[in-house]
């Protein structure tokens, strides 16, 4: 997939090769997904990102054409692979925004390598804490049941279960977590692809196996004093909630009624608040 403007890149960070996308000029805005999508989720937000930025959209480790590794995706190691990235491309410091495990990783950056990061936004998504650990799983009413937390954890089950099948559960996803007319048949099937190899769900379940050294993590991080633009929808409270004392006097803005994938569902708003943001 193409968009006008920008080319597909490939660099050695951190031991492993990553697949990223760049386009615009201007000051350098780092954009890292989430699950289970690739960099094309930034896509309806790129070309307007990119007439004040040189926009880098990343595939994380264990994403869509950058490398699989058997390890790395706790959000520490994850943040120097992006740390690397910026080194490779000799930019300084980066702006920096992320969705969903994105966000994890941002503000693992953040926390780690503050050098690299003049600003953060993220949205949907934020460090795993001791919150993560108070989940329920029991279904109620009003209450948002994120089931796919331990599936992902699951030994070889989601391999087994998904593997040639992953587009059943990304509709699923998609209808349960957001407007499904912002995805479009090109890009569920694009999605569903990247998603489709054993390979790439074992690397997608890494990211949640991972989250318990997640959270020993960041008990050990001091509260970041860098500039903080916290956006939500579905998962705003939760977002509000685990941010306290972590962040100095973040920015915090709602999107009222909307749901969880923002960057396909919301792009006009979050490219309207990002500009705003790191101008």
């Amino acid at each position: 997939m193409q968009i006008d403007g920008f080319t597909d890149h490939f660099a050695a960070a951190n031991g492993i090769r990553l697949h990223f996308v760049v386009g615009g000029q201007g000051d350098p805005l780092v954009l890292l997904p989430g699950w289970p999508r690739t960099w094309w989720q930034f896509h309806k937000m790129m070309p307007a990102l990119s007439q004040r930025h040189r926009v880098i959209a990343v595939d994380l480790r264990g994403m869509g054409e950058s490398d699989k590794p058997d390890s790395g995706y706790d959000k520490k190691t994850m943040a120097a692979d992006i740390h690397g990235l910026v080194r490779s491309l000799d930019i300084g410091s980066v702006n920096l925004a992320g969705e969903d495990i994105g966000a994890m990783v941002a503000y693992s950056l953040a926390a780690n390598h503050p050098e690299v990061v003049r600003k953060v936004a993220l949205w949907e998504g934020f460090h795993p804490t001791e919150l993560f650990n108070e989940m329920r799983l029991m279904p109620r009413e009003g209450v948002t049941n994120m089931w796919w937390f331990p599936f992902n954890h699951v030994d070889q089950l989601p391999e087994d279960l998904l593997a040639g099948r992953f587009r059943i559960l990304l509709d699923w996803l998609i209808e349960y977590e957001s407007d499904p007319s912002a995805f479009s048949e090109e890009t569920r099937s694009l999605y569903a692809a990247a998603y489709d190899s054993p390979a790439a769900i074992r690397a997608g379940n890494g990211w949640y196996k991972t989250i318990q050294q997640d959270i020993e993590d960041a008990a050990e991080y001091p509260e970041l004093d860098i500039p903080f633009l916290v956006l939500g929808g579905m998962y705003y409270d939760f977002m509000t909630a685990a941010l306290k004392g972590r962040v100095k006097d973040p920015r915090f803005v709602e999107f009222r009624g909307a749901g969880h994938y923002l960057a396909e569902e919301r792009p006009d708003d979050l490219v309207r608040e990002l500009t705003s943001f790191f101008e």
